[in-house]
């Protein structure tokens, strides 16, 4: 079973917006006070203005890369 997107650790977290059906973002919020990275994505490609927009499955894979990488360097 995945783990909650909130819970990877206690100092990183990811969290998921999506005020559009299909379209959103990860934010990567770290507890020490950095500023955030989000990933960006939209799943209906016609809509896509931008090009480094991702699918929500590439945004939480490196979202969540991203978070790994932290927790194993804090510990």
């Amino acid at each position: 079973m995945p783990r909650p997107l909130t819970t990877m650790t206690a100092d990183v977290r990811i969290i998921k917006h999506e005020a559009v059906p299909e379209c959103g973002s990860f934010e990567v919020r770290f507890g020490d006070g950095r500023e955030s990275r989000f990933f960006y994505w939209d799943n209906v490609p016609s809509r896509r203005m931008r090009e480094d927009l991702l699918t929500r499955e590439q945004a939480l894979a490196q979202a969540q890369s991203l978070a790994r990488a932290e927790r194993d360097k804090g510990g």
